[in-house]
């Protein structure tokens, strides 16, 4: 069968077709038909018109269509309080994935998202020396200094704003404790590899505020990934990962909103526990996530949230609904 669009404009231009014939004389019509040769001129003028005004609203209603299935097909909270959670005295910790002692065959990974561990370390206590391989772990400094020692000859202080990430590769050996006299807050991630006993590196980046300010600052992104410096200790950019994993972070201003583009199939997002360490139900700043529209989720701090996406990824919209400012963490996972 013809689509609609073809027959309407075959039947539009039939009345055109016939008063060409019949000036060409290749048709005869009766004096008597100058009205009828007329009203046909008219109808074609008039089915023309609707014709145009058809393929209009069919233009619309696709692109209408399309902006609904660009965005998040499904966004799954992960509120604060249902995550895994520890109270060691000298660590306070929680487990958005399984991880030691809390196991949940719900929340094991995410594509190649493994750990986010949100930890707070009690002054002059930290993990002792301990070991891993085959995991890239990233550690994202939120309010202290961390102490970092490793295997590889690494020595370093990590204060508020710096990333550190260790390809483990084949195996590496470190310890990470709180230096001076407070506190340190900051999560622990891991992903898995894309590629199996790969050589050992340690990477830092720095990010200020004023960089990560309403604005979604690129701070870990694939090896391979435009912009990253992927054999450079330290540098400008994102650190450089060997996972399908991009990370952005944001310290988004209330009345503030941003859009991003997710290019892979999943997506988690994150927002930190900046105000306090909060056991109960989630407080503090409060962002909504919208995929799509009638797709959308509030989070406070603490908060998480999957997102699915249809056809490779889709536009995601924050916005800050609260009266703080909410410092949030994007990945983009395939």
């Amino acid at each position: 069968m013809l689509p609609k669009s073809r027959l309407y404009l075959l039947i539009s231009l039939l009345p055109v077709y016939i008063s060409l014939a019949v000036y060409f004389n290749l048709i005869a019509l009766p004096p008597s038909a100058d009205n009828t040769l007329s009203s046909l001129l008219k109808f074609a003028k008039s089915s023309t018109s609707s014709l145009r005004s058809l393929t209009r609203q069919a233009s619309s209603t696709s692109s209408s269509t399309s902006v609904l299935t660009m965005g998040a097909k499904q966004i799954v909270p992960r509120p604060s309080q249902e995550r895994g959670h520890a109270d060691h005295d000298w660590l306070k910790t929680f487990h958005t994935f399984s991880f030691a002692s809390y196991q949940d065959n719900k929340h094991n990974q995410f594509g190649p998202l493994r750990v986010i561990n949100e930890d707070r370390v009690a002054p002059s206590t930290g993990f002792g020396t301990h070991s891993h391989r085959e995991f890239e772990i990233f550690s994202y400094v939120v309010a202290g200094q961390l102490e970092h020692k490793d295997s590889m000859g690494n020595t370093e202080i990590l204060k508020r704003g710096d990333l550190q990430l260790t390809s483990a590769g084949t195996g590496i050996s470190h310890s990470e404790k709180a230096h001076g006299s407070k506190q340190v807050h900051f999560l622990q991630i891991w992903s898995l590899p894309s590629v199996s006993r790969l050589t050992p590196k340690y990477f830092t980046r720095h990010f200020t505020d004023a960089e990560k300010r309403d604005t979604w600052a690129r701070i870990v992104a694939p090896v391979d990934a435009e912009g990253v410096l992927k054999d450079e200790r330290e540098g400008k950019g994102p650190a450089p990962v060997q996972s399908a994993l991009t990370l952005y972070a944001t310290l988004l201003s209330d009345g503030k909103s941003l859009k991003q583009t997710i290019k892979g199939s999943k997506g988690y997002i994150h927002v930190v526990q900046t105000s306090g360490y909060n056991t109960k139900p989630a407080t503090g700043a409060g962002i909504k996530v919208v995929g799509a529209p009638g797709v959308e989720v509030e989070l406070k701090e603490g908060d998480g949230a999957y997102l699915h996406f249809e056809n490779g990824g889709g536009e995601l919209s924050v916005e800050n609904i609260g009266d703080k400012t909410a410092e949030v963490l994007l990945f983009d996972l395939e």
